[in-house]
């Protein structure tokens, strides 16, 4: 019964996508047609399909690849279109409610007034996407234990290494985190893109490696990790460059402080917080890296001073940010939570289009003080 409900909702879920791909390929059609005679409706169809199932067939064989970059940059047109195109067709119909008819100028400027706000829109997400800033908290554990009286964390998120958060954007992370000077580096989930075949191609590890901190490098699986489905080969990747991943294991720091990674929420196996910090020793305090913020309580009940989490990218694309929101007690920034700090990075990468809009990649400074 519930393969079946599933069945039904997949099938429903694909007549309304189909639907709202022929609005958008509809009126660009008509736009075509009125604003500059084009008749070429077979060629126009077979484009416009190509397009929108770009990233479906760029899955299919690596000979493809190509086509998933179009895809995913097709996944922010897509967005958009569904916002700016009924504004201009509402344009459209009040003209004609003033004017009775409409000459081709008026198809024509409407049309272009959507483009240009299209291009503003993959101008400044594009701008937003690959200008990265760095975000300075400053905060106070009231733990101390052995001879540590502060510790300077760089926190980068959902990098997506891969195709399109490429070798330019990791090499803005690593000169970035190189000015913070940090003790720690933590990297707390999806770190590469699905796949980490492009990541291995474009040799990026080599430039990876060159992050650094005097307490070592760490980080933990996010989803995209697993929809990849090559975690071993990933992890091996990452030991290969002395980047620790932790899976649902705690470490001790320096003995200073004890530091925990989880298995991303996706993994239906992977152990609670109270099954993880059972036999803690509680003098120390605790930095725990979780990829999805959606435990907050659980961590904050059981000791956690500092939770480092990402995933949400805020929406990336805005107004998304108004429904991560709602999904998430905290979905971007800083909230405190009795002895817990928790912190929801927007993310330093991408994913699908290269562009941000109500959000910026970023990485996390984080200076805490023991007490």
């Amino acid at each position: 019964m519930n393969r079946f409900k599933r069945l039904i909702q997949l099938l429903l879920m694909l007549v309304l996508f189909n639907g709202l791909l022929f609005y958008i390929g509809w009126n660009m059609w008509m736009w075509l047609r009125i604003s500059f005679g084009i008749n070429h409706i077979f060629f126009f169809s077979f484009m416009y399909v190509l397009l929108s199932y770009s990233f479906v067939i760029g899955r299919l064989s690596r000979l493809l690849e190509f086509f998933s970059t179009i895809g995913s940059i097709w996944f922010g047109f897509f967005q958009y279109a569904l916002i700016l195109f009924p504004l201009a067709d509402i344009s459209i119909l009040i003209l004609k409610m003033s004017h009775g008819t409409l000459s081709r100028t008026s198809y024509l400027m409407v049309g272009l007034s959507v483009l240009v706000l299209l291009a503003a829109i993959f101008g400044f997400g594009l701008f937003n996407a690959y200008s990265p800033v760095i975000r300075n908290f400053k905060i106070n554990v009231p733990r101390k234990h052995g001879n540590r009286n502060a510790l300077r964390i760089a926190v980068a998120s959902d990098m997506h290494f891969g195709r399109l958060s490429g070798v330019s954007h990791l090499k803005r992370l690593v000169e970035k985190i190189e000015r913070i000077k940090p003790d720690l580096i933590l990297l707390p989930g999806d770190i590469i893109d699905d796949d980490p075949e492009p990541f291995i191609q474009k040799n990026m590890g080599a430039i990876m490696s060159e992050l650094s901190a005097p307490l070592g490098v760490f980080g933990v699986l996010g989803n995209h990790e697993y929809y990849g489905g090559q975690i071993p080969q990933f992890i091996e990747q990452m030991k290969k460059i002395n980047i620790k991943i932790l899976m649902d294991e705690m470490v001790m720091i320096e003995d200073s402080f004890q530091l925990l990674g989880r298995k991303d929420k996706t993994d239906k196996g992977r152990k609670t917080f109270a099954d993880l910090l059972s036999d803690r020793d509680s003098s120390y305090p605790i930095i725990a890296m979780d990829h999805q913020p959606s435990e907050l309580k659980q961590a904050q009940e059981n000791g956690v001073d500092v939770l480092l989490s990402g995933h949400t990218h805020r929406g990336q694309l805005a107004p998304n940010h108004l429904i991560t929101k709602k999904m998430f007690e905290l979905d971007w920034g800083y909230l405190k939570k009795e002895q817990l700090h928790a912190f929801v990075s927007s993310g330093f990468g991408f994913w699908g289009p290269p562009i941000r809009l109500g959000s910026r990649s970023e990485i996390l400074q984080i200076d805490i003080n023991f007490e």
